[in-house]
């Protein structure tokens, strides 16, 4: 990394060109998914590694500068944008709440290269994504990187076995699996998928002349393998390998062979374990109040916290998001995660603020609890960038 910055710097002199050591993004919020996607592609076919830079983001006509917040933000809006069902690139299952690729989307592979980037670019910016793609994903994403050039390694990469375990569709055939009388006359399955592909009913064959063979008790867990195998493998590979290509883009070294997939996906994903506000509130720090700045002894701090723990799960969430820009905790849990409460004056008319930059909430003297509460949740809920939706 030393030498990799020293070359840069001579560089820079000996071309009279200066070098920028962050890569910034200018994003549209209009044109989000448009503009993320040029300008990554850009980045990533210069051939260069600023694609490895530290990210920033610059929304137009905004006048945000990005310390952290406006990159968490663009995150959040990015995948909240592209894991919509209505964009039709991911197929959503209501019994596990897991989301995987759409076989039968209608998008180029464009967006998926998108989507493994913005991924890749999680991880190398520290930034925390709610994305609902199953364990197995993960398990498939590192089973199968692109060939490395680097130093060699003795560790083994994990492999992607297929389970029954990864969607509910799948929990479905071991039913099958289970089954004690007569399975051929009681299942009548042949070795086919069955694809809805909107509204039209398609029959894949699993092998060769599947159409043509019955599923019995003693075949059974072939099929269920060659069904498994198509549904989470050969069916996505359209999606799954651009998507695989961009992630290992800006992940493409070979540190990946000392996680396991799920701490991986920790990484990527944070940590959805029930929000713990009495430890988040042990370790937050406190500034400008008149009291003790590390405990906080003050009314309107009792009443934030209180507030706080009083809020549904869903509000909770919500609050976490206002301050931090995710709504969920890192992969080390709520104790590495220091929020900063700021008292901004007297009693006002005006909002609490939030800076996600540096996890911090800005309140007011209010001078009661309802008024703390009401000001709160109008700016949690309708505020949106730097201001108000």
């Amino acid at each position: 990394m030393e030498i990799k910055a020293r070359q840069a710097f001579f560089n820079s002199i000996m071309s009279r060109q200066a070098v920028s050591q962050y890569l910034v993004l200018k994003i549209r919020r209009e044109c989000l998914v448009e503009d993320s996607l040029r300008g990554v592609s850009e980045v990533v076919g210069s051939g260069q590694e600023d694609i490895k830079k530290g990210l920033r983001i610059a929304f137009q006509d905004e006048e945000g500068v990005d310390a952290g917040g406006l990159r968490k933000e663009w995150f959040l809006l990015l995948v909240r944008e592209v894991f919509d069902p209505e964009h039709g690139l991911f197929v959503y299952d209501d019994e596990s709440h897991y989301c995987y690729f759409n076989p039968s989307t209608f998008e180029t592979s464009d967006q998926y290269f998108l989507i493994g980037v913005v991924l890749g670019l999680a991880i190398y910016n520290s930034t925390i994504l709610d994305v609902a793609l199953p364990p197995f994903a993960f398990r498939k994403l590192l089973a199968s990187p692109p060939a490395y050039t680097g130093p060699s390694t003795s560790l083994s990469r994990p492999s992607a076995t297929l389970g029954l375990s990864d969607l509910a569709e799948l929990r479905r055939l071991q039913q099958l699996l289970e089954y004690d009388g007569n399975v051929e006359e009681t299942f009548c399955r042949d070795f086919v998928a069955d694809i809805d592909r909107y509204g039209q009913h398609l029959q894949v064959p699993l092998c060769l002349n599947g159409e043509n063979r019955t599923v019995t008790s003693s075949n059974r867990a072939e099929f269920v393998d060659l069904y498994v195998k198509y549904l989470l493998d050969t069916s996505v590979s359209r999606q799954f390998e651009p998507f695989k290509r961009g992630f290992f883009s800006v992940c493409g070294c070979n540190a990946l062979t000392l996680f396991r997939p799920d701490e991986i996906e920790l990484l990527v994903r944070g940590s959805d374990e029930p929000l713990d506000v009495a430890t988040l509130q042990a370790v937050a720090i406190y500034d400008g109040w008149q009291q003790d700045e590390r405990t906080g002894d003050d009314a309107v701090i009792a009443w934030f916290w209180a507030l706080f723990s009083e809020a549904s799960p869903k509000e909770q969430r919500a609050l976490l998001s206002f301050i931090t820009g995710s709504d969920r905790l890192p992969a080390m849990g709520a104790t590495s995660l220091i929020i900063k409460v700021a008292c901004l004056g007297s009693d006002t008319r005006r909002f609490p603020l939030a800076r996600t930059c540096f996890n911090m909430i800005g309140l007011y003297r209010y001078l009661n609890k309802d008024t703390l509460r009401r000001k709160l949740w109008t700016a949690v809920t309708e505020s949106e960038g730097f201001g108000l939706k």
